[in-house]
């Protein structure tokens, strides 16, 4: 029997980006320097000593890259705003030049039919914050609803969707906890102070918006579901730790205004007991949640893994990516309906989804075949489609991404993107998936068919 994948008729398909992985030019025309400015020119800190200072030109390309969304048919397009551009010590002084890019941009981006959207962080704190203690500063709430009004006061005019943060996660378990990540700290006491302030500052920015905004604010987590290695009780508790960890500790104090117990038990006296009223400034209502899902993984008990005491299981015989992640698309359709589950029926987009491949660095021909990623986004808006026949309110789609890029410490070898990027020309070159990609928007789903 034939299956339908036609998605809803509202359904919003876009292409998603970060600022440091793709602008470049990370100190022009006034701006200060990010925590990723500092890390990425620190020695031995960066693949091959990758990093931003040209990355894919987009602060002088965008309008070019525009196109490149045109020509997909993108209904929406993601992008992240770098904080010390538009304010370069974080806080006091605007720097015009560098909030004029933004604005530029969204109107490139209104003309050529494409609706921005803005999400305030992804990774990228201006670095005259860090030294002031960054998010183990309680005033970094403050900070950030400081830096949220201004954009928002900008943009909002033209801006219909925001995020506070992308992924805070990412934040503290490689920026905080284990070190591979901006800022590059290694402690068990800071991580849980970090969790908590990013959590406070995302709450204070959608304050921030309900006396300044006029449309829809929400924050994206990245969710990883969490299977059992066996039927031990040992592994059932050690997969229940890293769910907790990786897809509770953000998303319980946003959405349900408390941590998962599970977090004491993993960070012992170095989880504090938070203040409750401060519980009050974390869960603010959202108009949507926004997720990105990229892999599952399997877990067994391992009392030497720090602190978790759990660790990953790399299945065999199965295929993997560039990034060593498994491809495993049942887990989308698990992770979207667990989240309606725990969390009720709230608006959720995907906010990113994608897979490194190997691509050569210069491409050859008008077109980049890449079977293996193409047969990794097929298998997962079927995956996302499923989850929406079961009842979850999902709204759009945004692919990661739209370009080759930065991938943070792993520097550029890593391939994410739907148009090549040929990194010592700045050529781009549409992959087959863009292609397929395209189709897929233009017949809402139903090229999937089948």
């Amino acid at each position: 029997m034939t299956q339908s994948y036609v998605f809803p008729p509202d359904f919003h398909w876009g292409a998603a980006t970060s600022a440091y992985q793709i602008e470049g030019s990370p100190l022009a025309d006034g701006a200060g320097p990010s925590i990723w400015e500092r890390f990425a020119h620190t020695p031995g800190m960066m693949a091959n000593d990758d990093n931003g200072d040209i990355a894919c030109d987009h602060y002088r390309r965008y309008k070019g890259d525009v196109q490149l969304m045109r020509a997909l048919g993108l209904q929406g397009y993601r992008f992240s705003i770098a904080w010390a551009r538009v304010l370069p010590e974080g806080t006091g002084r605007i720097n015009q030049k560098g909030l004029d890019f933004y604005s530029r941009l969204v109107d490139e981006l209104l003309e050529n039919g494409i609706e921005p959207n803005a999400t305030l962080f992804h990774w990228d704190l201006p670095a005259a914050l860090d030294d002031r203690g960054g998010w183990l500063n309680r005033d970094s709430a403050h900070w950030f609803a400081e830096y949220a009004g201004v954009m928002f006061k900008a943009l909002d005019d033209r801006v219909k969707r925001w995020s506070t943060l992308n992924e805070p996660w990412v934040v503290t378990d490689g920026g905080y906890l284990h070190g591979k990540l901006a800022p590059g700290h290694r402690s068990k006491y800071e991580a849980p102070i970090a969790t908590h302030n990013l959590m406070r500052a995302s709450g204070a920015g959608i304050q921030a918006y309900r006396a300044l905004g006029r449309h829809e604010i929400g924050v994206v987590f990245n969710i990883e579901p969490k299977y059992p290695a066996s039927h031990s009780p040992e592994d059932i508790a050690a997969t229940r730790r890293a769910h907790a960890y990786m897809n509770e500790q953000f998303a319980d104090p946003a959405l349900l205004g408390s941590y998962p117990p599970e977090l004491k038990e993993i960070f012992g006296p170095a989880w504090p007991d938070f203040p409750q009223d401060d519980f009050k400034l974390t869960k603010q209502p959202v108009d949507f949640v926004g997720l990105n899902y990229y892999t599952r993984a399997v877990v067994k008990n391992d009392p030497q893994a720090y602190p978790l005491k759990a660790s990953p299981v790399r299945q065999p015989n199965v295929t993997h990516t560039e990034t060593g992640w498994e491809v495993y698309e049942q887990g989308f359709t698990d992770t979207l309906t667990w989240f309606r589950d725990r969390y009720g029926d709230i608006p959720l987009y995907v906010t990113e989804n994608g897979s490194a491949f190997y691509d050569a660095p210069v491409a050859d021909g008008d077109v980049v075949e890449d079977p293996l990623r193409t047969s990794y986004l097929r298998k997962h808006l079927k995956a996302m489609h499923h989850a929406i026949q079961q009842g979850v309110n999902l709204r759009g789609y945004y692919a990661w991404s739209l370009l080759d890029n930065l991938e943070w410490s792993l520097g550029f070898a890593k391939r994410f993107g739907l148009y090549h990027v040929d990194f010592a020309t700045q050529k781009r070159t549409p992959k087959a998936t863009a292609k397929f990609y395209a189709e897929v928007i233009k017949s809402n789903g139903a090229v999937l068919d089948g």
